[in-house]
């Protein structure tokens, strides 16, 4: 391996352990800190959702909404929500419909980063929200993607921005696929932390 290629592997890889790193904390910040109020304080997000709690179609359209725009809360939290019933069929079935509906928000995010680059709405977003992502897309190129697929920078956001450099599509749906893996580890560890609460 020349020595630039071992140059751009230890940055790939620094880049992605950092950000895998802050995911973990961010992982266990949020389940950590969610059974420990219940534990402890009588905390529900029925208490927090109300009505919406035993309605899937509204909390499912909540998600793809805060996926589709950088993920403003935390899909962690709507994997706490799928444990409602706790059966395990159900779980399984609600974590996979939340991971199809991130996947086609970063698809949705391509769609916009690659149509609609040139407006002012996009200009907006790109200035306030994905400027300090730029420059990881012409070093990382699609290695960009896989990280935010799994860990917590805004998914939807960097598909916009791959979008916007018109990188391949039919690469950018395989390796966009890595966001599955994502929603499969964190709901593993979710289910257990339930478990063995």
């Amino acid at each position: 391996m020349q020595p630039d290629q071992q140059r751009e592997a230890m940055e790939r890889t620094r880049f992605f352990l950092k950000n895998l790193f802050r995911g973990i904390l961010w992982l266990a910040v949020i389940v950590g800190g969610y059974f420990y109020l219940k534990a402890n304080y009588n905390f529900s997000l029925e208490g927090v959702l109300g009505p919406l709690y035993d309605k899937p179609l509204v909390i499912f359209g909540i998600f793809f909404t805060s996926e589709t725009i950088f993920g403003i809360i935390p899909p962690e939290l709507f994997m706490i929500w799928s444990l409602r019933n706790e059966v395990l069929q159900q779980y399984i079935l609600n974590v996979v419909g939340l991971s199809v509906l991130s996947y086609l928000a970063g698809i949705i995010g391509y769609y916009i980063g690659s149509h609609f680059s040139t407006t002012q709405l996009y200009r907006t977003l790109q200035k306030n929200y994905l400027a300090k992502f730029e420059k990881h897309v012409n070093k990382f190129g699609g290695f960009l993607v896989i990280v935010a697929a799994l860990t917590p920078l805004p998914f939807a956001g960097i598909c916009m921005l791959m979008g916007a450099v018109k990188y391949r599509y039919r690469r950018f749906l395989v390796i966009s696929m890595t966001r599955f893996l994502r929603f499969m580890v964190y709901a593993i560890i979710i289910w257990e932390a339930n478990i063995f609460q």
